[in-house]
């Protein structure tokens, strides 16, 4: 008996029953089958050493590639699994998921961990990659399974929560083997624990089993796993530069925000500098909105609860929002995680004709949200923030042209803050959804047609839309490759349904009009945050909280540093004066310690001639003598933000 098999070149070969992807890699070529660690049959990743169990179109997956990495993480998180209980008598592990960059396993061994036991683990971990155990793959019975992991009681609670679907066709349950450590895995896996090249564990943290605070806390170790060492230096390279990069650090070092203690977990305080920052976005945000057509609106921080049932908060994301508060007698409030039901309601407020669309409403709205204290992340998860929020209401004729223009101010936005690298995902009808087939069909197609008019690569994401709706996600590369994901255009067919929201076509019928749900910058908390690691608190001199700063050499020349300063300031530069008793040296190390794109220095001859000195930021040279006129002409124009 044969299997037909479709190869990577488009071809097809008949190969023997039994056959391996393995042998189909070695058919093509040695070094292919040396860097092959899966191969995917019609969609379906399998292990490399596994008999293909039909025919159909094989892609070989090798280990530079996304899908090839996780297949060496997920391998890596195994072998780490299994230096923990062999160290540690007692010890129970939990989850262990190839992540992006990495890997991660929960472990329970009573304590947590110190960097004496990483250091103990990796070791352990090397002998058991050092000794290129087979990884051997098994299916048994859902009773068998239970018995295996008798003593892990969270393998047992996975075990027992696994629905049908989500096993081996004829299996209950799979497991993966290497020399005596058994683990529950659907896989695949490396062939073998010599495959992977480079492992290098990174930490530990607490993690609460399954996310819930209320669930034991769980230890938590991080690795990465790359396919060669050179990969690995690189990647912890780019460690090294993203702690250095890091907002939590920055934004305190250059007084731009602080997370006290006493004002709760999740939340901010915004100092002059930052401030400064913040409302250039803000207001070029405004630019661009007004720019596109939009019209700004208000919303209160607070609605009835009744609300937020009509909406739909209250049934699908009441754990992330806070608890109500009784007021008027009795009525309960909430404070508002989205402000899209408050523009439903301005648009909701009088009769509406197809003559008023699109209608485009936009907002700096402030949100909260409670997010668990596990995930707050500095300004890039925060339990309050603002969202530049937009809200369109449009006929299906309009649809596409206003899913277009939406994505033409996105791409605007990104590129006006310095980004140059985007990626899209296109994310589509979920198995459980609302609305009308053929408006799904047409948002969706409408959104692609968007994608590819832009030029954007994109994934399509099957399946991960909302049940309200398909969308757009938008992501960045930033300085040193990290991926962010930042604007969102959403296609909602729900609200307008439960808000029973109308307009009177030409015709003068009732017709529903489709909504749009836009963040180009997402919150404007997580967008300064990613602008902070982007820049590495070097901003761009329109961004800059203070643009130039200006040193007088000695006490004489306070005052016309200080007419130089105002001059600058006439133009709308921000700029401040240090008048310290410091020397001229120590001034200028401290303008650029704070990063401070531009520093004059004026001494007598300045005073005479109206001249300055001009030294930019990460520009050893210092030009001397420069006319006032034409110094402050060059900053006015660099500090202007985007047209």
């Amino acid at each position: 008996m044969t299997i037909a098999i479709e190869l990577p070149d488009g071809s097809t070969q008949d190969f023997p029953d039994g056959t391996t992807g393995l042998d189909i890699a070695r058919s093509i070529g040695k070094r292919l089958a040396e860097a092959a660690v899966a191969v995917e049959l019609d969609g379906r990743l399998l292990d490399l050493t596994r008999p293909l169990p039909h025919g159909g179109r094989l892609r070989i997956v090798t280990d530079d590639t996304e899908e090839g990495r996780a297949v060496l993480r997920h391998s890596a998180a195994h072998v780490l699994a299994q230096a923990v209980l062999s160290l540690y008598p007692g010890a129970t592990f939990a989850i262990g998921p190839p992540i992006e960059d990495g890997f991660y396993y929960d472990f329970d061994i009573g304590r947590p961990f110190t960097p004496e036991d990483l250091e103990r683990i990796e070791a352990k971990m090397a002998e058991i990659i050092a000794a290129d155990q087979p990884f051997v793959r098994e299916e048994v019975s859902r009773d068998r399974a239970l018995e295996l992991f008798a003593d892990h009681p969270y393998k047992r609670e996975i075990i027992e929560s696994v629905e049908p679907s989500e096993v081996e066709p004829g299996s209950a349950v799979t497991l993966y083997r290497n020399d005596g450590f058994v683990d529950l895995c659907r896989g695949p896996h490396v062939p073998s624990t010599g495959r992977l090249r480079a492992v290098k564990l990174l930490r530990s943290a607490g993690a609460y089993w399954r996310g819930d605070e209320r669930r034991p806390q769980l230890q938590r170790i991080y690795g990465t796993a790359w396919e060669s060492k050179k990969a690995l230096d690189a990647y912890l390279h780019r460690l090294e530069e993203a702690e250095r990069r890091d907002h939590r650090r920055l934004g305190p070092e250059l007084d731009l925000f602080s997370f006290p203690r006493d004002l709760g977990a999740g939340l901010v305080v915004w100092h002059p500098k930052g401030g400064a920052v913040r409302r250039v976005i803000e207001d070029h945000s405004r630019r661009l909105h007004e720019r596109y057509g939009f019209q700004f609106v208000f919303t209160p921080h607070v609605a009835k609860a009744q609300l937020w049932e009509t909406s739909g908060h209250l049934a699908y994301y009441a754990e992330n929002m806070y608890p109500g508060m009784e007021l008027d007698h009795g009525e309960e409030y909430r404070v508002k995680p989205m402000n899209c039901p408050f523009h439903v309601l301005i648009y909701k407020s009088r009769g509406r004709s197809y003559r008023d669309l699109p209608l485009r409403l936009f907002e700096l709205g402030s949100v909260y949200r409670y997010e668990r204290s596990g995930v707050i992340h500095g300004l890039l998860r925060a339990r309050g923030f603002t969202q530049d929020d937009s809200h369109t209401f449009c006929t299906r004729d309009q649809l596409q042209q206003e899913l277009a223009m939406h994505l033409d101010f996105v791409l605007t936005w990104l590129r006006d803050f310095g980004f140059t690298e985007f990626e899209a995902d296109l994310s589509t009808r979920p198995d459980k959804w609302v609305g009308e087939l053929d408006l799904w069909e047409q948002a969706e197609a409408e959104l692609a047609d968007a994608l590819d008019q832009s030029g954007l690569d994109y994934r399509l994401a099957e399946g991960e839309g909302a049940f309200y709706g398909p969308k757009i996600d938008v992501h960045v590369r930033d300085a040193i490759g990290r991926r962010w994901q930042m604007a969102t255009i959403q296609v909602d067919f729900a609200l307008p349904a439960n808000f029973e929201l109308e307009y009177a076509s030409p015709e003068n019928t009732p017709e529903r009009p489709v909504m749009i749900h836009a963040a180009k910058a997402g919150s404007i908390e997580r967008f300064f945050g990613v602008l902070v690691e982007h820049y590495a608190g070097a901003f761009p001199m329109w961004l800059a909280p203070v643009q130039v700063t200006v040193v007088p050499v000695a006490d004489r020349h306070v005052d016309y540093a200080r007419r130089v300063a105002d001059t600058l300031r006439a133009g709308a530069v921000r700029v401040e004066v240090d008048a310290s008793n410091d020397t001229v040296g120590e001034k200028i190390r401290t303008a650029l310690s704070q990063k401070h794109p531009a520093v004059l220095v004026v001494g007598d001859r300045d005073v005479e001639a109206s001249t300055v000195g001009m030294r930019y930021y990460g520009d050893e040279q210092e030009r001397r003598g420069v006319a006032l006129a034409d110094a402050v002409s060059e900053l006015t124009e660099r500090a202007r933000p985007p047209r």
